[in-house]
């Protein structure tokens, strides 16, 4: 078999990432022929397919070249579809498994697969298939707005980057790609959701539910032992983020009769709120800042924990954050959101509470004490003992299999 695989961004950058290189490399090791397409960029992994990869582009600097061309590259970029044609030509796939493409590729690239009759499978990453601003959340809330599909909305609530040019840009690309060209509703076979919440998103915004199937995403294997023992402290990793709901964390902490550690690894643009929060609400003695860790570190950091805590306000997808903290065994207090309650089995495999609700958080970390919590850590492992890769790729490559014997 031979699977083309595409993202922007071709280096370690975030879950999308991980799970396409991963699978590029599982897909190697079963011994299919597999090429990549992505964007040039100075982190980039090495690749004998980066003669093929478009020019970079960044959004994030100054650069007056890259703001000249943002436009175009993020509506239809002309190089990307160009390149993109010269690989299909030269490789000849079989299938094309579409991972993160917005603005740095764009979907100029989608009619090259109809032209050749390459059935083409899409990652549902995030939201952006339906979102202009991929969160489904603005103005510090969740937001519906667009649905669905009523993308002036954006730029009434200046809802990317806060700012009314950009959320222009954004409205007219999913206007164009949308409504005007249904670009992806004309070159898309199918899409893979890593939630039944993602799946039941997008089909409300008009996504037809015959073309989402939901496949979970896959952890590292560990080995680990639920701890009898821990060190006491609470625990949140990951972005210090508004979305991430660590203000609300905080909060709990305020309201509880007890005096919990808590432990904050990471970082992010509301470290220095978070920061000011906690000396406002004279939680000094009670939260560290422990900065960024990774790999063996931030393991050790989980396991000594009591509780992992995920107070997301906005719509958590599948974070792995989530389903790393259940492989190790860990209890974890997640808000009702997104696709989190699909994982925890409240009071048996973890705890959820209403997101957003401090007082609610509260009572829920006051009341661990009142659990058997190495009961629960094994019961979370359980819960995710069957997303490794060897068993989610076999499913990957089932679907595969159903859109190449018809193509």
């Amino acid at each position: 078999m031979r699977v083309l695989q595409v993202n922007k961004f071709h280096y370690l950058r975030g879950g999308a990432e991980k799970y396409f290189l991963d699978m590029t490399e599982k897909l190697l090791a079963a011994g299919h022929e597999v090429a990549v397409f992505s964007m040039h960029h100075p982190k980039n992994l090495p690749s004998p397919w980066s003669k093929y990869f478009v020019s970079r582009i960044s959004f994030n600097e100054a650069k007056l070249r890259d703001k000249l061309i943002a436009p175009g590259r993020i509506i239809y970029s002309l190089e990307a579809k160009r390149k993109f044609e010269k690989l299909v030509k030269d490789f000849k796939p079989d299938i094309i498994h579409l991972h993160n493409i917005y603005h740095q590729l764009s979907p100029s690239i989608l009619p090259i697969a109809k032209k050749y009759g390459i059935p083409v499978v899409m990652h549902l990453h995030d939201y952006k298939r339906v979102c202009p601003n991929y969160q489904l959340f603005t103005n510090n809330e969740i937001c519906y707005r667009c649905r669905p599909q009523k993308y002036c909305q954006a730029v009434k609530q200046r809802c990317f980057r806060g700012r009314t040019a950009d959320s222009m840009l954004v409205a007219l690309e999913m206007f164009l790609h949308h409504r005007a060209w249904k670009i992806y509703e004309k070159n898309i076979d199918l899409y893979i959701a890593p939630s039944r919440f993602m799946k039941e998103t997008v089909v409300s915004f008009g996504v037809p539910a015959e073309k989402v199937e939901v496949l979970y995403n896959f952890i590292d294997p560990v080995k680990a032992q639920v701890e009898k023992e821990n060190d006491g402290y609470l625990l949140y990793y990951g972005r210090l983020s508004y979305e991430k709901g660590i203000h609300v964390l905080l909060q709990a902490l305020r309201l509880m009769k007890q005096s919990p550690r808590l432990k904050i690894v990471g970082s992010g643009p509301e470290e220095s709120n978070l920061k000011a929060s906690v000396k406002s609400l004279g939680l000094e003695n009670q939260v560290e800042f422990a900065g960024a860790k990774f790999g063996a570190e931030l393991k050790e950091i989980i396991v000594k924990s009591k509780a992992v805590i995920l107070p997301s306000v906005w719509l958590e997808n599948m974070p792995f954050v989530l389903l790393e903290s259940l492989a190790l065994g860990k209890v974890v207090v997640a808000s009702r959101t997104g696709g989190m309650p699909e994982m925890i089995e409240p009071e048996v495999s973890g705890f959820l509470f209403e997101n957003g609700d401090a007082a609610d958080l509260a009572a829920k970390l006051t009341a661990l004490d009142n659990y058997n919590l190495e009961k629960i850590g094994q019961a979370a492992q359980k819960t995710v003992a069957d997303l490794t890769l060897d068993r989610h790729y076999p499913k990957l490559e089932n679907i595969y299999g159903r859109f190449i014997k018809t193509k």
